[in-house]
């Protein structure tokens, strides 16, 4: 599994938790997008370099960080093809790849502990995507961006 993360100056700390989180799994490659310090960056440009890779297939999943997590959120969901969850707890994330079949995670740096952050990743990661009734839900939100 390829897993491509980056996170803006908000979430730095917590990047690097979570790259410490994922090396748990013998079957998953991450590749760090950026940023790598805590000088001012601009979260649009790291979601959209997060989603390029999902969507062209070279990451089977994104995680992105932010402060918050809400702005690489919504910036990271503006892309095509992308279905990211902002989560705070791990019932949201199995939820998130259980029911919305979710590429890409959202966190904050500055509102999640690295404690909860990495058992976030563990549920997300761990996660599979149930089809059946949901698979309907997730093909009708994908139609809207079409429209």
């Amino acid at each position: 599994m390829n897993i491509t993360i980056g996170s803006d100056h908000g979430a730095v700390a917590l990047k690097d938790e979570v790259k410490m989180v994922l090396k748990e799994y013998e079957d998953i490659k991450v590749t760090d997008v950026g940023t790598f310090g805590t000088e001012s960056v601009d979260y649009p440009d790291i979601a959209e370099k997060v989603c390029a890779d999902v969507t062209s297939g070279k990451a089977d999943f994104g995680i992105v960080l932010c402060g918050t997590g809400i702005g690489i959120s919504i910036a990271a969901n503006k892309v095509k093809g992308i279905r990211c969850a902002l989560c705070n707890d791990v019932y949201s994330a199995k939820k998130a790849r259980e029911h919305n079949n979710a590429n890409v995670l959202a966190m904050g740096g500055r509102v999640l502990g690295f404690g909860p952050a990495g058992e976030i990743v563990r549920a997300f990661v761990e996660s599979s995507f149930e089809g059946g009734r949901h698979e309907r839900r997730v093909n009708k939100v994908m139609a809207i961006e079409q429209k």
